[in-house]
């Protein structure tokens, strides 16, 4: 059976399941829609928080950048794991003690204010907005190479499913559907790993394969680490080592930071620990989330390596006529061009961008386009000086791999399979926090507190339709990268939301004239500062102490943490009753169930 087929069979069966799912858990109550009823048990919480978590960015996209970033590329996998421990031990519990829908929610009768909860809404949607961004290109891509469709087209067929399941199902949907997708997902990432793995060292495990020795097609063992190999593959080419560094410590540090505190105030996380019975379920959700998570991070770094390795040794100085399948099918997507500067008609790789920009090939129809000399798609950007000819785009990494590997179409089909349900996941967990921001904090909350229940649950889902649009404009008019987009929601998340909620827990001091001015100061000034690096001036010169977008959350936290502190002090003192609040929750124990009222 060829791939194509496969891969028809496979995403068909998953996409039947998930819509399955949603029509048997659809939502019947707003309790259903916000929090699946509060009685998710806490090892399929944990399953589905995974399902929420790993993304596009982390299923697509991280080991692309920890391919080609190496050592560098750290910084995601300390920041993402590092912030789930921070949210477990420092805020899920006394969130869920709280008891609480929402984090506008939580914001809005913490710091006793409708303003607050505004400022609130307006975070979540900006945070969320930016992070489903990515996982709606994500879902394009997955589309564009597996069903051989455009991009754009692929982000539309994503938006059809993830509206049918996230509008009709809720949280509850949501959720036993991202149980189903967090088996698929980590089926699809690791089975293609342990092949690798087994292929290229010998060993079962990715996670000992990526520090043992290499092995030749022959079965001979090389005696030379799979990490040295590469070293050396990119020093011949010209390019930095893979496990030298080149990040100032201070972007290292503050990127990190950024990514850890950015993931403790993620309000579609956080919304997980409120679909469990108890205060003790939301650590023990946690724990699990934790472990389902640890399968695919401790596998993404060998994933990372086996596929720069290969990409390298079957690509580099092999004839456009020659070059593997994957390359041409990827090409024929617009997620490779390759650029013969020399017109020796051979593909070389070096370091440096090959042309300015992603490839442009000549307009209309792919099957109208006029191929190159050798048969390539003509790529029409300015070429640059680099002896580099190939733009490789590095969320393919992790789905091309199967077939940069050789292995069989059933894995190729799989690993589709596993991509549409990485970034399907994420975008419905998203997309729910957006709704519920709009129906329950704006509108039942503050524009019409009469409005019946029935009257919420319309406007959660009306409010759901219009983010599916909304997100699908964003993947397909994408500002970056999978992880870049998604960094940047950590960023913005870190320096608006983690500061307030964690104040709102410890201090009883805060009011809400700190929160409000420290949310706002935190947004503003990491909105701005991402804006204005990434897309007006892009000179790394002019970075502030050099610090990168992707870590200019943690000096809009600190900003937040200090501003807040101060003006805190500087007016009047929450009332009694909220301090009285404030202690009571400091305490997990004895929550009742998750209320909206």
């Amino acid at each position: 059976m060829d791939v194509q087929l496969l891969t028809y069979i496979f995403v068909g069966a998953s996409f039947a399941l998930y819509i399955g799912i949603a029509i048997w858990s659809r939502a019947g109550s707003t309790k259903d829609f916000y929090v699946a009823g509060g009685g998710v048990h806490p090892a399929a919480n944990g399953m589905a928080t995974a399902a929420d978590w790993m993304s596009a960015a982390s299923f697509i996209s991280m080991a692309g950048l920890i391919a080609y970033l190496g050592y560098d590329a750290s910084v995601y996998l300390m920041g993402w794991t590092g912030g789930y421990v921070m949210l477990a031990m420092l805020l899920a519990p006394y969130l869920r003690k709280f008891g609480k829908f929402t984090v506008p929610d939580f914001i809005g009768d913490r710091y006793y204010s409708n303003i607050a909860r505004t400022v609130a809404v307006i975070c979540v949607i900006f945070v969320s907005f930016t992070y489903v961004a990515g996982q709606m290109r994500g879902v394009g891509i997955v589309f564009a190479r597996f069903l051989e469709v455009e991009v754009n087209l692929g982000v539309v067929i994503g938006m059809i499913i993830v509206f049918f399941y996230a509008v009709l199902g809720g949280m509850k949907g949501i959720t036993y559907t991202q149980v189903a997708q967090y088996c698929v997902l980590i089926t699809a990432f690791i089975v293609p790993a342990v092949f690798l793995s087994i292929m290229m060292t010998g060993h079962v495990l990715p996670q000992t394969g990526l520090g043992a020795t290499f092995v030749d097609a022959a079965g001979n063992d090389s005696g030379q680490y799979i990490l040295d190999r590469l070293d050396g593959l990119l020093t011949d080419l010209g390019i930095t080592p893979y496990t030298d560094g080149s990040q100032p410590m201070i972007n290292v540090f503050f990127i990190t930071a950024a990514l850890m505190c950015g993931t403790a105030g993620l309000p579609h996380v956080i919304v997980r620990f409120f679909t469990v019975p108890r205060v003790r379920d939301a650590r023990v959700s946690a724990g699990w989330a934790l472990v389902f998570i640890a399968l695919l991070y401790t596998t993404a770094p060998a994933v990372g390596v086996f596929a720069r390795t290969n990409i390298i040794e079957t690509v580099h100085e092999t004839s456009y006529e020659e070059a593997p399948a994957w390359f041409k099918s990827w090409e024929g997507v617009g997620l490779i061009g390759w650029l013969d500067k020399n017109d020796d008609g051979r593909v070389q790789m070096g370091p440096g961008a090959p042309f300015e920009g992603k490839p442009t090939f000549e307009s209309g129809p792919l099957e109208e386009e006029t191929p190159g000399e050798h048969g390539q798609r003509v790529v029409t950007n300015t070429p640059t000086d680099s002896p580099n000819e190939v733009y490789i785009d590095r969320d393919i990494i992790v789905l091309a791999n199967p077939e940069i590997g050789g292995l069989p179409a059933w894995v190729i089909a799989l690993m589709a399979a596993g991509g549409v349900a990485a970034a399907l996941s994420t975008a419905a967990g998203l997309l729910l926090v957006i709704s519920a921001a709009v129906s329950h904090d704006l509108i039942k909350k503050q524009i019409n507190p009469n409005l019946s229940e029935k009257g919420e649950l319309l406007a959660a889902r009306s409010a759901a339709a219009v983010a599916v649009v909304v997100a699908g404009y964003f993947g397909i008019n994408p500002p970056g990268f999978v992880a870049q987009v998604v960094a940047f929601a950590f960023g913005l998340a870190a320096s608006s939301f983690f500061p307030a909620i964690l104040l709102g827990i410890f201090d009883k001091r805060m009011n809400r004239e700190g929160a409000i001015v420290g949310m706002v100061l935190g947004l503003s000034f990491t909105f701005i500062y991402i804006v204005y690096t990434k897309f007006i001036n892009t000179d790394p010169s002019i970075w502030w102490f050099g610090i990168s977008p992707e870590g200019i959350g943690t000096l809009g936290m600190i900003l937040h943490f200090i501003v807040a502190y101060v003006v805190s002090r500087a007016t009047a003192a929450p009332p009694e009753h909220i301090q009285e609040l404030v202690e009571n929750v400091r305490v997990p124990r004895g929550a009742g169930e998750a209320h909206a009222h």
